[in-house]
């Protein structure tokens, strides 16, 4: 509890400005700010197999569509089980998406990891596509339309204070990405962590040292792909809409963004790149109105990125990360 103290301190605070921007500004901000949880989630769920393990995979976009079409699925086309209405029911469906997205990481990794460097980023790329083509020829799954009228978070009542859906998903966002922080944060302080990192130093020496490598790449791939999964799911829930169109190889490349910008092996600097990724393409976009119509913003986008990376090689972290007084607590009591 020591070592939850602080965190969730500053998750209540979190909690406090995003309801104010909610309540104060229109639906647009509101979609801004729960995407970035979404991408909160894929950064920090990627930085454990690009980051912490020292492989690459491209493939993450795929992972997070089989927990978004899953979402999609359960809460469209079958009926709520009694019992289960509101958000126990969501819980439980985002939570089965991780579990989904999970197993196809196992069926994935168990014959790519054995795989190194290039190779492995190709068969990653090769799964997330072969994913997209599937649900875009599946009739089912709603083929390259997608899946429409999903269900939002639902609104609660306390008893005469109706609390908005707004607001529920807001609650659901933040306590998947406590959940994704700390899961990972804990694993890392484990001996299964340690695991990781020796095989992101050398691989060699690992095994040398009786480690099993392929094991602990494909640990850290199934934790990734879970975590991809309910960001999928959270997707899911707060656009509505899934189709194939959603979940290209740029969303992949985002969630690579993501960790080299803020640095490979670094928790802060993935949520703090995902705040720049999710927010600056957004403040950009006002620029139509200054340049005659002409859109510049992914041009001054990929330009501030690659000044950024020109600058800081390593990331905007590097390895480290921001030094609180409760990270003190979570390595005291492991």
């Amino acid at each position: 509890m020591r070592a939850l103290k602080n965190p969730l301190i500053a998750a209540l605070v979190v909690l406090i400005v995003a309801s104010a921007l909610g309540l104060l500004t229109n639906s647009y901000i509101q979609l801004i700010v729960l995407f970035l949880f979404v991408n909160s989630i894929m950064g920090m769920s990627l930085n454990l197999v690009n980051g912490y393990t020292g492989q690459f995979s491209l493939g993450h976009a795929g992972f997070v569509a089989v927990g978004a079409y899953f979402t999609a699925v359960m809460t469209t086309k079958f009926p709520v089980p009694d019992g289960l209405a509101g958000l126990p029911y969501f819980i439980l469906i985002s939570l089965g998406s991780g579990l989904l997205a999970g197993a196809f990481g196992y069926i994935v990794g168990l014959p790519s990891l054995r795989l190194k460097g290039d190779y492995l980023a190709i068969v990653t790329l090769g799964f997330g596509e072969i994913i997209r083509v599937s649900l875009n020829n599946a009739p089912y799954l709603g083929g390259a339309l997608g899946i429409s009228s999903i269900p939002s978070m639902p609104e609660v009542d306390l008893g005469g204070f109706v609390v908005s859906n707004y607001i529920t998903s807001l609650l659901f966002a933040i306590f998947w990405s406590v959940v994704c922080f700390f899961v990972i944060w804990r694993l890392l302080k484990s001996s299964h962590g340690r695991c990781f990192l020796s095989v992101r130093e050398d691989e060699i020496a690992a095994e040398a040292m009786g480690i099993n490598t392929t094991k602990a790449k494909i640990q850290a791939f199934v934790v990734s792909s879970f975590f991809a999964g309910i960001a999928g799911a959270l997707y899911a829930h707060f656009t509505n809409y899934v189709s194939p169109a959603s979940f290209t190889f740029l969303m992949s490349i985002d969630a690579v963004i993501m960790v080299v910008l803020g640095g490979m092996g670094s928790m802060s600097g993935v949520l703090t790149s995902a705040l720049i990724i999710t927010v600056l393409p957004e403040i950009l976009r006002s620029l139509k109105d200054y340049t005659g119509g002409v859109d510049l913003r992914m041009i001054i986008y990929s330009l501030a990125l690659i000044l950024i990376m020109i600058l800081r090689p390593k990331g905007l972290f590097g390895d480290k990360e921001i030094n609180l007084n409760w990270r003190k607590n979570v390595g005291s009591s492991t």
